[in-house]
C-alpha cells in the first residue's frame, strides 16, 4: 500500500472515531506509521486529506451512475446495487462524509457540493426514467429516500452492519420501495 493510501485510510478511521477536529496531524502520522510532519510531504494538511477522501468517494459513486443499459430499470437496479455495496464496504467513510462535510473549507467545499449535486441529479434522472409519470418533487423524495436508507448503514452497530447479506437486503428493500412508488404513480 502506498503512503498516500495509508494516510487516507488511517484518516478515514480516525475521523470516524474522533471527528475531523478531534484528530491531530501528529496522531494521524503516528497511526499511519509516519511522523506528523511527514504528512505534509504528501498532503497540505487535514483539509486536503478530508477533501481527497470525499473526492475519491464521489469519483466512484458518480462513475457508477453512467447508464450502461438500454433498459432504464436495469440501470437503476445496477446503481442501487453499487450504492449499497459501496456503503457497506466504506461505512466509516460514509459516516465521516455525512458528519464532517461542514468541516470542508473552500474551495474544496464548493467542488464537493457540486459533485454531490451531480450525483443526486444522476439518481433523479435514473428514477424519472423508470417512473416517467412522477412529478419532480416525487422523484426528489424517492431519490433522497433511497439514498438515505442505504447510507444509514453508516450509523448501524458494527455487528449488524457486517452481517452476511446486508447489501443485498438493502438492494431488495430499495428496489421494492421504488417498485411500489412506480406502481402508485400508475394507479
Amino acid at each position: 500500500m502506498d503512503r498516500n493510501r495509508k494516510i487516507l485510510d488511517t484518516a478515514a478511521e480516525l475521523f470516524y472515531e474522533k471527528g475531523f477536529h478531534g484528530t491531530s496531524v501528529d496522531e494521524l502520522g503516528s497511526r499511519a506509521g509516519l511522523s506528523g510532519p511527514a504528512i505534509y510531504r504528501h498532503f497540505s494538511g487535514k483539509d486536503e486529506i478530508l477533501a481527497t477522501l470525499f473526492d475519491e468517494a464521489m469519483d466512484e459513486l458518480i462513475g457508477a451512475t453512467e447508464p450502461v443499459h438500454e433498459d432504464a430499470e436495469l440501470d437503476l437496479r445496477r446503481m442501487i446495487r453499487h450504492h449499497a455495496h459501496f456503503a457497506a464496504r466504506h461505512r466509516h467513510l460514509v459516516n465521516v462524509s455525512q458528519r464532517e462535510d461542514r468541516s470542508l473549507v473552500d474551495p474544496w467545499r464548493r467542488a464537493i457540493n457540486r459533485r454531490r449535486k451531480q450525483y443526486v441529479q444522476a439518481w433523479e434522472t435514473a428514477i424519472a426514467r423508470v417512473v416517467p409519470g412522477a412529478t419532480a418533487t416525487e422523484v426528489s423524495v424517492a431519490t433522497q429516500s433511497c439514498l438515505g436508507m442505504i447510507f444509514s448503514i453508516a450509523y448501524w452497530p458494527t455487528k449488524a452492519a457486517r452481517a452476511a447479506g446486508i447489501p443485498e437486503m438493502m438492494v431488495e428493500m430499495a428496489t421494492e420501495g421504488l417498485d411500489a412508488f412506480r406502481q402508485q404513480t400508475i394507479d
